[in-house]
């Protein structure tokens, strides 16, 4: 089975990419814009007729598109997060149509959700800023495509080489760099730590895009890949102080007075998907804990698979 990630460079992809080529009998190969790249393509800027003629070569049997931003402004956003699904979707109906197409897409693209509940697939999405609205129209590209093509719409993901654009990142970067973490006198100051969210295991994404990847006969169109339950940040935050071994006291200063958090994520509180139909299409259900995330993330968090600006869908 021929399998080309895009994206393998970012948070997400690196894991996903590991986790394939473990895969008995896969042959992965990367596209990306990077000299290493097996299939050199820029979704962001390439024209259809290039992306078809890189995806005529490469002879994928499936795509997984990684490949996304969370920061810039709204062009940059809007270049990678909602033409260059558009533009995959236009170049693989021309040159491998029968090649099955998973695409990560975000939890942002429902918006703010109502506390207490999951927010399924079938929900309306009402995203709250350029972010949410470049993923979504990223997903409706995929998902009017007529592709044999499923979205994975990620919750928060948690884990080894977060990058500092995410809070779980930003958040142990800031325990890393603590001059004295057991300093009982010491103190970290961030912003509102009021809002819940849905964190997942990046490893249990990868896990969820394999088996989108090898799963026979059609899917779902999206399917949410998350942890199901909503944690609120400052105990994600607490967990993480516990890993690095802080002692001294988190203060949360009000808005993002602290640089953590961002203007986006304040205007949603509350963010939970329902995982059943991932359950019931792929047999995928999390199988780490925020526990295990926390402690992988801050074991590895010397190494990075992403570099700033781009990011987990």
């Amino acid at each position: 089975m021929r399998i080309l990630v895009l994206g393998s460079g970012g948070y997400l992809g690196g894991h996903v990419t590991e986790r394939l080529r473990a895969l008995p009998g896969a042959r992965v190969l990367v596209g990306g814009r990077s000299p290493g790249a097996d299939v050199a393509v820029d979704l962001a800027a390439d024209r259809p007729y290039l992306l078809a003629g890189a995806l005529a070569k490469a002879a994928p049997d499936a795509v997984v598109n990684c490949a996304g931003a969370t920061g810039g402004d709204a062009v940059t956003l809007a270049e990678v997060n909602a033409r260059g699904p558009a533009a995959l979707c236009a170049a693989l109906r021309e040159t491998a149509p029968g090649a099955r197409l998973v695409h990560l897409g975000s939890a942002a693209e429902y918006g703010p959700g109502t506390p207490g509940l999951r927010v399924a697939e079938s929900e309306p999405c009402a995203p709250a800023g350029p972010y949410g609205a470049t993923k979504l129209a990223g997903t409706v590209a995929v998902t009017a495509s007529g592709l044999d093509a499923v979205v994975l719409r990620v919750g928060n993901p948690v884990g080894a080489g977060a990058p500092a654009t995410g809070l779980p990142g930003r958040v142990a970067a800031l325990l890393a760099g603590a001059a004295d973490p057991a300093d009982p006198e010491g103190e970290l100051r961030l912003g509102d730590l009021s809002a819940y969210r849905d964190f997942v295991d990046v490893r249990d994404v990868a896990r969820a895009v394999e088996l989108a990847v090898t799963a026979p006969g059609p899917l779902p169109p999206v399917l949410n890949v998350g942890g199901g339950e909503a944690v609120p940040v400052r105990e994600l935050v607490r967990r993480l102080a516990d890993a690095a071994g802080f002692r001294g006291r988190i203060v949360e200063a009000g808005g993002n007075g602290g640089g953590v958090g961002s203007e986006r994520s304040a205007r949603v509180s509350w963010q939970c998907s329902d995982i059943t139909a991932a359950a019931a299409a792929l047999g995928w259900s999390p199988a780490h804990s925020l526990d295990a995330s926390v402690a992988a993330l801050w074991e590895a968090r010397p190494r990075s698979f992403v570099p700033d600006g781009v990011a987990a869908p």
